[in-house]
């Protein structure tokens, strides 16, 4: 058994400045067949227009991780944190008793494109966090056998990654094409979503290899297996999720 969302069947939001694809329901979008997988509960696909952004709001009780994959992204918040953050960086921001806070195209020229990933944490309330990196292939060094999966938020912060308060782990998969990768959900679940490029991916549990591509996401569940081969550059998030 599988939990497949094919890029083309998010949910579309297109307000002129912002256009996001949802894998999960949220804001304007529902549907009750897509509510999150585990502990995942949003991946926001967005593309804001230059000098736009989001003005002024309150989170509380979740784990927001931004992934920037083209373009800057600037952060500010009631705490205190100011700061611009650039393709390739994570920003994770542990939301806790309550937070507020604005995220803002900073260019005149270029749009942003980022990953707005919702995590349900583990534990309510505590003290709102904010946290940035910047990461490059290979990093953050020993957490996996495979240097293919480079670990960048996790429980614990381990190998140098971002910390949230869940039992869960978000690593960025890079792969030539040609390249292969396998990976053993065993106690846990796991999601794949891709940011860009093409695989051939099969698990386990069922009959078929499926082809994925930009946007695409498979989830699988406890002791089952995911192996792919990238017949186009691959970058991807991979996610060990609670049970």
């Amino acid at each position: 058994m599988i939990y497949f969302r094919r890029a083309n069947e998010r949910g579309l939001v297109d307000f002129g400045w912002l256009k996001s694809q949802h894998s999960f329901s949220f804001g304007h979008y529902y549907d009750a067949n897509h509510m999150g997988f585990s502990a995942l509960r949003v991946i926001n696909d967005d593309m804001v227009q230059p000098g736009r952004g989001f003005e002024t709001h309150g989170h509380r009780d979740m784990e927001i991780i931004s992934y920037v994959v083209s373009g800057a992204l600037k952060h500010k918040d009631n705490t205190g944190n100011e700061y611009v953050v650039p393709a390739g960086d994570v920003q994770v921001m542990s939301a806790g008793r309550g937070i507020m806070h604005s995220e803002f195209n900073p260019s005149s020229e270029a749009p942003v494109n980022f990953l707005q990933i919702w995590i349900v944490p583990n534990e309510k309330g505590g003290t709102p966090s904010y946290a940035q990196k910047s990461f490059g292939r290979g990093t953050a060094g020993s957490e996996y056998e495979d240097s293919k999966l480079e670990l960048l938020v996790s429980d614990d912060g381990r190998g140098e990654s971002l910390k949230l308060k869940q039992n869960a782990s978000i690593s960025r998969l890079t792969l030539q094409k040609g390249e292969a990768w396998k990976r053993n959900t065993e106690a846990q679940k796991g999601y794949l979503h891709i940011i860009s490029g093409k695989a051939s991916v099969f698990v386990q549990s069922e009959t078929e290899a499926i082809d994925m591509a930009s946007g695409d996401a498979i989830g699988i569940y406890e002791e089952d297996s995911i192996a792919l081969t990238a017949s186009q550059d691959l970058v991807a998030l991979w996610f060990d999720l609670p049970i």
